[in-house]
């Protein structure tokens, strides 16, 4: 037999070793041999090879001509029969743990096999158990999982032939259980080329899943894989991302009848992904099926079901949805939504999908939900009109079009996920050799506030669904026009076609009045002549402010608020906030701001407070836009200089932002009489 080692590495010495650290690291080796049980012959051969490489080693002439012949190109070391066994035993402590393994297998199979119950066949048998699962933790330790699970497959598949070393097999076979999430993992994020390695990860996540007795591990979860709950949701959020639309609604479909009931749920979120994304309506109507079958304290499934009516068409039967819903809240919220109520009601519905739905998928773009491009779908329009036939949808039948004078949809970050993937690795498994990647624990990645899943996977994402109304009431989101026209050939269409359009005219409202300032009624301002005059609404101001007479200005409660109002109210906006911020008060700041606006800045004063700081703000008006104005709505994109300090209670000044020129949209809503500002939105 050949070693692929030489007389150095054999003895655990440096090339450059001199003849006195030679001997110095051979006595060593003799103090210390392997206590794993091997026999006291292959021991004796141990010490004898030993010696001959420590002998060749501190002889200058035949280390001389041992190093000549390395360098031009002799390799391995030549052992006799006699001698094999020990020579696999010094090939395994020198770490070359997978060659040990791979050739104390082949010594152990025809026509090489040891005599039955022989002292070579018993320590070439411990030999391949060491060396397997050091090679399998080496492959680790390189994040090649897949390598390390085979190797020790091939190990306990050999100790179970060789009906040898009980012990050691249940290891092997408890950490190839450990090992199966990193498995999972390691053939799921391969490249997408390599489709045998996709399904044999699929097929080890759904024998995983089923062991653990569904998601929610009903079945002993913690003594799977090593995994508690937790553990598991964190490995669940890493993997859903390698898996397409299709194939996540087919395997939570599939533990769902086992008796999964999270998974109903997740069914439902992949059934409408993969259906929106693909334009498949049909995948919609199943998905409400799984919904309406969910049985979770605390959730209400109104409005998302009422998101799946406004996807199919059916206006009226949404809006019932929403105004069914057990969250006052919710309700509130729509009743004060400044705008129509389809706006409304297509602002939550985008909303819901980017942030809950169209995430975690590999196929699934989310960049952008476009309500537009869902109703000009072929697909969609055809299958709605094959529900308007079955009488299944009421607003459709009676020829409703999409009308909406709201502008193209608005990008909205969510701060609160967007980076968790970077937090969700997967600790090394047992027995690692990078220190630094054992750190890495389940522990310290849960204890993170980004983490989505904490301790049931359905719950935490039934409250994402929750913060989707949140998110909507605090934030600005420019709507758009959607067409579908509907072909009906009923008189009753014809009807209520003509009693909507006589609606129409008679609440029609009034034409906008002339936007330039010089309309500006001198009753309002102090000063008329100090105002400068203004060409438009996108028109330079100059860095010294107008002032105005705010007790006149507050509330703001006109019809029809001019430019030069609107950037009054935002300037009052911009003045009380910084007080507040500052540590003083602000006598008009509720007055002109809506309540929930008006208390996120509280809050934020209050957690400056307890750290000893204060914010120093100054902001400067250069220019202002008005590119959306209605009855009960404005919007207004400003651009101003901005400069704030962050100062401790000692003055110390711990850090400052400049913005020379800071993009912001601000959102005026009118409730009941006053105008407020709704929301703004930087565009830095």
């Amino acid at each position: 037999m050949e070693l692929p080692i030489d007389h150095f590495r054999l003895l655990g010495v440096s090339p450059s070793a001199n003849a006195e650290e030679v001997l110095r690291a051979f006595q060593l080796r003799l103090d210390r041999p392997p206590k794993q049980g091997f026999t006291y012959e292959v021991l004796a051969q141990r010490s004898e090879l030993l010696r001959l490489s420590a002998d060749l080693l501190s002889n200058p002439a035949e280390r001389q001509s041992y190093e000549l012949a390395l360098i031009e190109g002799s390799s391995g070391l030549e052992l006799s029969s006699n001698r094999e066994v020990a020579g696999l035993l010094l090939l395994w402590e020198s770490n070359a743990s997978f060659q040990a393994f791979k050739l104390a297998k082949k010594a152990l199979q025809p026509p090489q096999t040891p005599a039955l119950g022989s002292g070579r066949e018993s320590d070439l048998t411990l030999i391949a158990a060491l060396a397997c699962r050091d090679a399998s933790i080496e492959e680790q330790a390189c994040r090649r999982y897949a390598s390390g699970a085979d190797l020790l497959q091939e190990g306990i598949q050999l100790l179970q032939r060789m009906g040898k070393l009980v012990e050691e097999r249940k290891t092997l076979e408890s950490d190839l259980e450990t090992l199966l999430p990193y498995r999972i993992l390691d053939l799921l994020s391969r490249d997408k080329e390599d489709e045998k390695s996709h399904q044999e990860g699929l097929m080890l996540l759904e024998d995983f899943v089923n062991k653990r007795g569904g998601l929610e591990g009903k079945r002993n979860s913690e003594k799977i894989a090593g995994l508690n709950q937790n553990d598991f949701e964190l490995f669940f959020l890493q993997i859903r991302k390698f898996l397409t639309a299709k194939e996540q609604s087919k395997i939570y479909v599939n533990w769902y009848r086992r008796g999964s009931e999270d998974a109903g749920f997740l069914a439902a979120f992949a059934l409408i992904a993969y259906g929106f994304s693909s334009r498949k309506p049909e995948l919609l109507q199943e998905a409400r099926k799984y919904l309406r079958n969910i049985n979770i304290n605390g959730f209400d499934p109104m409005p998302l079901i009422g998101c799946l009516d406004l996807l199919l068409g059916d206006v009226t039967q949404a809006e019932s949805r929403f105004r069914s819903s057990s969250d006052e809240k919710l309700k509130d919220w729509l009743d004060n939504y400044p705008g129509e109520t389809l706006g409304a009601l297509c602002d939550y519905c985008r909303n819901w999908l980017k942030k809950d739905v169209l995430v975690g998928f590999s196929d699934v773009e989310i960049q952008a939900v476009n309500l537009d491009d869902w109703f000009a779908s072929q697909e969609v329009q055809v299958y709605v009109e094959q529900l308007e036939a079955k009488g299944a949808l009421g607003i459709a039948k009676a020829g409703f079009s999409f009308l909406s004078s709201l502008a193209p949809e608005q990008r909205i970050e969510n701060n609160s996920s967007r980076n968790f993937e970077e937090h969700a690795d997967l600790p090394m498994p047992g027995g690692a050799l990078d220190e630094n990647l054992k750190e890495r624990s389940f522990k310290s990645i849960l204890d993170t506030k980004e983490f989505f899943l904490r301790s049931n996977l359905v719950k935490k994402i039934i409250s994402k669904y929750s913060s989707t109304f949140e998110l909507i009431k605090n934030s600005d989101f420019k709507s758009f026009i959607l067409k579908r026209p509907i072909y009906t050939s009923s008189l009753a269409f014809i009807g209520l076609f003509i009693l909507g359009i006589s609606l129409g005219s008679l609440t029609q409202r009034k034409p906008s009045q002339n936007n330039n300032i010089n309309n500006i009624s001198k009753s309002e301002f102090t000063k008329p002549e100090d105002i400068k005059k203004r060409d438009n609404a996108s028109s330079k101001i100059e860095n010294n402010k107008e002032k105005l007479d705010f007790n006149k200005l507050i509330p703001l409660t006109s019809s029809d608020p001019s430019n030069q109002e609107i950037q009054s109210l935002v300037e009052l906006w911009l003045e009380g906030k910084a007080d507040i911020l500052n540590g003083l008060e602000s006598q008009f700041l509720s007055s002109v701001a809506r309540a929930s606006l008006f208390n996120r800045v509280i809050e934020q004063r209050k957690k400056d407070k307890l750290l000893g700081q204060r914010q120093v703000i100054d902001t400067n008006i250069t220019s202002i836009n008005i590119v959306q104005k209605s009855d009960r709505r404005i919007a207004a994109d400003v651009e101003l200089n901005y400069q704030d300090k962050m100062i401790s209670s000692s003055g110390e000044i711990l850090s400052e932002t400049v913005i020379p020129s800071l993009k912001v949209k601000y959102i005026i809503g009118k409730n009941k009489k006053n105008w407020l500002i709704v929301d703004y939105i930087s565009g830095n």
